[in-house]
């Protein structure tokens, strides 16, 4: 509350601070409140005209399954890519009516944007020769607690082979102090809570372990801490499982993908070099326990119907 209030205290002070609307955006989304987000929203766009506001509005829109406003939206925003206006997060691109290769290049030029200030580390400097016996692997995520990602990668870190890997860690999300972090933790040889460091203390971090591989988790989605990547803490950097789309960075050397996400012949639309698995990309936990399955009347269903079902999210 005392956020939200805040927010709204500059926008009222300061009508052409684009950046407040978005932060008080932010704060509605959060909560799941789509109306007063896309209310702010198309008031900020109307005060700043700001290109970052447009792309976040269009987004949210596809949240609302508002077809109408959103082609409207859309419409505006759509000759932005070319011209190489901030639209924001490459996230919201993915489902938009646009090509690999536009996605390529805006995503290009946002990640420029993004980490342009950040000095990334030399490859191999101060870096000390190798003297650890197994392959040192540090996957990076704000995920290591109850979350979606968190069911996907559980088994994958336990089933390492310990006389071969050894496993860090790198939590920057919220320690909910649930089963699925107990967990994880139990899972990594080394498991290390990241959250209120700075990036720089981060990278450091990383850094001093030496590891022969970094995974990142996130990619473009919430909570990404991909500014600890552009400091280059490891010498081999690699993105996965979260968001199968290009970075456009420069500090990501592969990217993990299968035959279906990535068919060699859109290859060229990655910044990345592309590892593909054999057989699938995503694994899954052969642990998570099956709630017991009800039957049609629990959800209120006829006993002789064909009962289509939509699980993927509404945008």
């Amino acid at each position: 509350a005392e956020a939200e209030a805040a927010a709204q205290r500059v926008c009222a002070l300061d009508p052409s601070a684009a950046v407040s609307y978005a932060t008080l955006a932010n704060i509605y989304i959060v909560r799941g409140e789509l109306d007063r987000a896309i209310a702010t929203l198309e008031s900020g766009y109307a005060q700043t005209n700001a290109s970052n506001l447009l792309g976040m509005l269009t987004h949210q829109l596809r949240q609302a399954c508002d077809w109408t406003k959103w082609r409207a939206a859309w419409d505006k925003m759509a000759p932005g890519i070319e011209r190489g206006a901030a639209l924001g997060s490459p996230f919201w691109l993915l489902c938009e009516p646009t090509t690999a290769q536009q996605q390529l290049a805006y995503t290009r030029r946002w990640a420029e944007s993004r980490f342009n200030s950040v000095t990334p580390g030399a490859r191999g400097a101060g870096i000390a020769p190798r003297r650890h016996p197994r392959l040192r692997i540090g996957y990076l995520s704000s995920d290591f607690q109850e979350h979606a990602a968190a069911c996907l990668i559980a088994e994958v870190l336990e089933l390492h082979d310990r006389e071969r890997f050894e496993v860090f860690a790198y939590s920057h999300g919220p320690d909910d102090r649930g089963a699925m972090r107990r967990r994880l933790r139990a899972a990594c040889e080394h498991f290390i809570d990241i959250a209120w460091e700075p990036d720089d203390i981060a990278a450091e971090r990383i850094r001093g372990d030496t590891l022969d591989l970094l995974v990142d988790l996130k990619g473009y989605t919430a909570g990404d801490r991909l500014t600890i990547m552009a400091r280059r803490p490891c010498d081999v950097q690699v993105t996965w499982l979260g968001y199968p789309g290009t970075t456009g960075a420069a500090f990501i050397d592969y990217l993990i993908a299968d035959a279906f996400i990535i068919p060699p012949e859109r290859e060229s639309a990655y910044s990345e070099r592309i590892v593909r698995l054999p057989h699938c990309y995503q694994p899954n936990d052969r642990k998570r326990a099956v709630a017991e399955a009800l039957r049609r009347p629990d959800y209120g269903l006829p006993d002789r119907a064909f009962v289509f079902c939509c699980f993927n999210q509404t945008y």
